[in-house]
């Protein structure tokens, strides 16, 4: 498939993502290891975009609030945008996990923008509301925002993902090869970061012990990620089962 098809793609996704059609199903699609699926679909890559999708994903692992209804970063933009990049320049799978992430911070103004301009829409809805116009309300709360969301979004996927192959290839052609091996490594210190976020949130620090025991098991022991989750899953039921019996018994 040609870049502008592949373009044309991923911002009718970010669009058809973000327009909330069920929490459920809309908060499946937002995630980096989806946009992965559909990315891999479209280049015939699929494991090379999983690999990159999973790096992304593990970067917002904490990402599960909106604290005040706002979002801290939006995974969505960071994959939708990060991993066909990563794809088409054949970046390594941590450079675009550091790339992924100031397009995330994008998100959250885009996000901001759509919020404020909304608020237009809310005051149509209050006079067809005066007028019981049930069917111009339904507009206002449906049809409006969808169209201003494409407006909105589908720009930014689209330009930053054809024009985007040709930008960051001549910037990584300039880049001096110790500052890209800074990044690369910046990007694999981040789903680190990812997962310290998520033992944070949950409130559990006293769960960091296995979080670096896991670490080191990959990195030494030469086990692979999978069978890892394995032992990890094992471990988890039945340090579970032992905190049940114990709470049981007193």
């Amino acid at each position: 498939m040609g870049s502008f098809m592949i373009a044309v793609c991923m911002g009718l996704y970010y669009w058809f993502a973000r327009l909330r059609f069920g929490y459920t199903f809309s908060g499946m699609l937002l995630q980096p290891v989806c946009v992965a699926v559909v990315v891999g679909w479209l280049f015939g890559d699929m494991t090379q975009a999983m690999i990159i999708g999973a790096g992304v994903q593990l970067v917002y692992l904490g990402v599960t609030s909106t604290p005040g209804g706002n979002v801290p970063s939006d995974p969505a933009l960071a994959a939708c945008i990060a991993i066909p990049i990563a794809l088409q320049t054949g970046m390594e799978p941590n450079l675009a996990v550091a790339l992924a992430v100031p397009f995330g911070i994008l998100g959250v103004f885009v996000d901001q923008i759509r919020r404020t301009t909304n608020a237009f829409w809310i005051h149509m809805a209050d006079k067809y509301a005066e007028e019981a116009n049930t069917k111009g309300i339904y507009r206002c709360a449906f049809l409006y925002p969808a169209i201003l969301g494409f407006i909105i979004r589908f720009p930014i996927v689209f330009i930053s993902t054809y024009y985007g192959e040709t930008v960051v290839s001549k910037i990584l052609d300039i880049l001096p090869q110790w500052l890209t091996h800074s990044f690369e490594i910046m990007g694999g210190i981040l789903p680190a970061l990812g997962f310290a976020i998520t033992i944070m949130v949950i409130g559990k620090k006293k769960l960091i012990p296995f979080f670096i025991m896991g670490f080191f098991a990959v990195k030494f022991l030469n086990i692979s990620v999978m069978a890892a989750a394995i032992f990890g899953t094992c471990i988890a039921l039945l340090y579970k089962g032992t905190s049940l019996s114990g709470g049981a018994e007193a």
